[in-house]
């Protein structure tokens, strides 16, 4: 037996930090686009192995604390706790991302295939939680390892996603900007570890500083433009833009609608009417309306 489920990619424009000692209540406030190329997820059961086999792009996960094998145990300690050992996860499996976007660059891959592993076992074994009691488990898994505060919610929805409320999808709440089918071109010029940002208190008061207002403007006025503006500020006044991606802005920003750096990677990105750009190695996608689902292969 196995499933299919793609999660799209996510692009945060400008966010504050909200801190809570209960995970599912953590998270961020702000606003992204979430992409139609993000991550695809194959789960299969080993009905004669208890073994656990996970892959990135036809790799071997290597890490022991990876976004995946946390994700796995916290369902697991989930549903023993809450409904005990007779509908636990009792058989092996395999999984495997299929990741379409540049990893760690600011496009919410931790996040996707968190979602992606959390939906699929559910199904798979059947288990008694929610899509969001789902969804939350990925979330937890995000914010204990400091990989994503508010990729997963986005990706949940779908859209040029607004941020109201943090948390997991339980708890948080989100708006959407009404738009047109738009092209989202990005080009990465490298990662940026989201911990060390997102767990730095000096980063934090910056971040929380400059995106204070921001919110409330994009609300006010809820267009692609507006959001793309005030992702334009923030990379601005936060520093957090180096040269080099500033460079490719710049570029961007005479041949679309508004550009700015994806939060948090060395990545910039913009919203277009048009696929076309200069930009040489850039990603071209669409933004995706739909959220992650599971698919047919």
């Amino acid at each position: 037996m196995d499933c299919s489920i793609f999660a799209p990619s996510h692009i945060t424009g400008f966010f504050q930090i909200i801190n809570h000692q209960n995970p599912l209540k953590k998270g961020s406030r702000g606003a992204g686009v979430v992409m139609d190329k993000g991550v695809l997820t194959r789960i299969k059961i080993s009905k004669n192995d208890h073994k656990i086999d996970i892959k990135i792009n036809g790799e071997p996960d290597s890490f022991n604390d990876s976004i995946t094998s946390k994700t796995i145990d916290l369902l697991q300690e989930k549903i023993v706790s809450e409904y005990g050992y007779e509908k636990r996860i009792q058989n092996g499996f395999k999984i495997e991302h299929d990741i379409q976007v540049p990893i760690g660059c600011g496009f919410g891959t931790s996040a996707a295939c968190a979602l992606g592993t959390a939906l699929g076992l559910c199904y798979l074994f059947n288990l008694p939680l929610t899509y969001n009691q789902a969804a939350g488990v990925a979330h937890q898994a995000e914010v204990e390892l400091g990989t994503g505060l508010g990729d997963l919610i986005a990706e949940t929805a779908g859209g040029i996603v607004i941020r109201l409320k943090e948390g997991s999808p339980e708890f948080g709440k989100i708006d959407k900007v009404v738009s047109e089918p738009l092209y989202v071109i990005s080009r990465s010029l490298g990662d940026i570890d989201t911990s060390s940002i997102i767990q730095d208190p000096q980063h934090q008061k910056t971040i929380n500083q400059t995106g204070a207002g921001m919110l409330s403007q994009l609300v006010e006025n809820p267009t692609p433009e507006k959001f793309m503006s005030l992702s334009y500020q923030f990379a601005q006044k936060t520093s957090l833009m180096s040269k080099e991606v500033k460079e490719l802005v710049n570029i961007l920003n005479e041949e679309t609608i508004g550009a700015s750096m994806a939060m948090l990677g060395n990545t910039a990105f913009a919203l277009s009417k048009t696929p076309d750009t200069s930009l040489k190695d850039a990603l071209i996608s669409k933004i995706d309306f739909s959220g992650s689902r599971f698919v047919d292969l």
